[in-house]
């Protein structure tokens, strides 16, 4: 049930940074879900390998609902990454947005219908 509010949290966040800088919404949320989803998974698999390694008999006792110590920091590391990965874009898209020509400048030399 976390998960599914923080995607959506994640997906506006996006959201409102493309439409900030006229970029297509729902590419970027969906990127926001791609990038928590796939952090999950990682971690998830890097502990899943983890307990493999160390102790294989503890696989068949592992609880993959509720609260637990692996699922909050696995939940905080998402949440980084996705924080990460959108200040990474606002930073690319500012930049853009400096050395883009104005409106203006590209309407030099054309015809008005005045």
């Amino acid at each position: 049930m976390l998960s599914i509010i923080i995607l959506i949290g994640a997906y506006r966040y996006y959201a409102q940074l493309a439409e900030r800088f006229g970029k297509v919404k729902w590419h970027f949320g969906l990127l926001a879900i791609g990038v928590y989803l796939g952090t999950q998974v990682i971690l998830g698999l890097s502990y899943g390998f983890y307990l493999a390694s160390t102790n294989p008999e503890s696989l068949d006792n592992v609880n993959y609902t509720g609260f637990s110590a692996v699922n909050i920091v696995s939940w905080l590391i998402s949440l980084v990454a996705v924080w990460a990965v959108y200040e990474v874009l606002a930073r690319k898209f500012k930049r853009e947005k400096l050395y883009k020509p104005s409106i203006d400048i590209q309407k030099i030399g054309e015809i008005s219908e005045d």
